[in-house]
């Protein structure tokens, strides 16, 4: 298969983290948790910190509306995910009922390690785009046996600024969003490096199975395919 037609999709960044968790954990239980948890925290205050920068060199200040409004990534295809907002005020709380990396989780066996990403995840990004900013689940996330995945974004969207918001979106399209080729390999970069800064050779170990086994799910262009990304860039 020619590099430029492999297309990463969230199986592969949902199902690679799994792996990483898996080994890590396997390997060395609760320093390996730790590692991994740390690996996730540090990923999403990259991504945030990248979005924090694009609004800005847009003459964008940094609100819970510009946040919504920078996300990177959109689900591969409609109905995949489903999500939206509970209420506006006092606070933002949002919600999601059907998530694209618990489906893949769930195909794959993986959903025991695969939901350590849901752990802090949302906060962290929110965190990376502004310190003060915090994000609190309010309901025990899908990946953890609830029902969904609820979150207080801890400032209100007023009528005017959903107003914004909606025109920012359009406005923006998809011109801030990285496809999953990016992305995976930047979780890649980060949770794996974060592996072997904490459990040494365990980590250098456990880094390399997982990536077995994702060669051996995907195949190998999926994993060369990662190579081809700019680090520069995370």
């Amino acid at each position: 298969m020619a590099i430029e037609s492999v297309k990463c999709k969230i199986e592969h960044h949902a199902v690679l983290f799994a792996y990483l968790a898996k080994h890590a954990i396997e390997l060395c239980k609760e320093e390996g948790k730790e590692a991994v948890l740390e690996g996730m925290t540090a990923y999403g205050r990259e991504r945030g910190a990248r979005m924090a920068a694009r609004a800005l060199a847009r003459g964008d200040e940094l609100t819970t509306m510009t946040n919504q409004a920078y996300g990177e990534w959109k689900p591969d295809f409609d109905g995949q995910m489903e999500f939206g907002q509970l209420r506006t005020e006092p606070t933002l709380k949002t919600y999601i009922s059907r998530c694209a990396w618990c489906d893949a989780w769930k195909k794959h066996g993986l959903l025991d390690y695969g939901k350590y990403y849901c752990v802090n995840v949302d906060n962290a990004v929110y965190q990376g785009f502004r310190p003060d900013f915090v994000c609190t689940p309010t309901t025990t996330a899908l990946s953890w046996g609830g029902e969904r995945c609820e979150f207080d974004w801890g400032h209100p969207l007023t009528a005017d600024e959903a107003r914004q918001l909606a025109d920012k979106k359009k406005e923006l399209g998809t011109s801030c969003m990285k496809d999953f080729n990016f992305h995976t390999a930047h979780l890649l970069h980060t949770v794996g490096n974060m592996l072997k800064e904490m459990l040494g050779a365990q980590g250098e170990k456990a880094v390399a199975l997982a990536l077995e086994d994702y060669v051996r799910t995907f195949g190998q262009e999926y994993l060369d395919v990662l190579e081809g990304v700019d680090h520069e860039q995370f």
